[in-house]
């Protein structure tokens, strides 16, 4: 079943890998026989769904988190392997809407206003006038 991350973008099926292995996690006695955790593998730089500025972008901001172009997210909250499967899926989507989403504005640089810096440095001020008051008296 292909992953839909946007309206513009749908991942197949086939691009994606799976892994299976024991869970750590609740279920008892079942943990330990059923390959519940889940792991899912996508490879950016290899996907032929992404165009090449899909493709940079993600590189650029999933960087640290991609292990040879390889992107994976593992699940294994739940005692289902179904059920885990369709929270990587979530996951996974989630993470590449969050880094193709476009940046917010550049913040524009601004002068502080004349009286800012007044009240800054009349704080200043005082705060050092403050200071030299605590100091012992000079003897004479």
């Amino acid at each position: 079943m292909d992953l839909e991350v946007t309206a513009a973008l749908m991942i197949p099926a086939a691009e994606l890998g799976w892994r299976f292995s024991r869970s750590s996690g609740p279920g008892g006695q079942h943990v330990n026989t059923s390959d519940s955790r889940v792991e899912l593998s996508w490879c950016v730089e290899d996907s032929a769904a992404l165009t090449e500025a899909q493709r940079d972008r993600l590189l650029d901001r999933l960087g640290p988190r991609l292990i040879g172009g390889v992107i994976v997210v593992t699940a294994s909250e739940r005692r289902s392997q179904l059920r885990n499967r369709e929270i990587a899926r979530d996951k996974l989507a989630d993470l590449l809407r969050q880094a193709l989403a476009p940046g917010g504005p550049q913040r524009r640089a601004t002068r502080r206003t004349r009286g800012s810096n007044q009240r800054r440095l009349t704080a200043k001020g005082q705060r050092s006038q403050t200071k030299q008051q605590r100091k012992r008296p000079a003897s004479e």
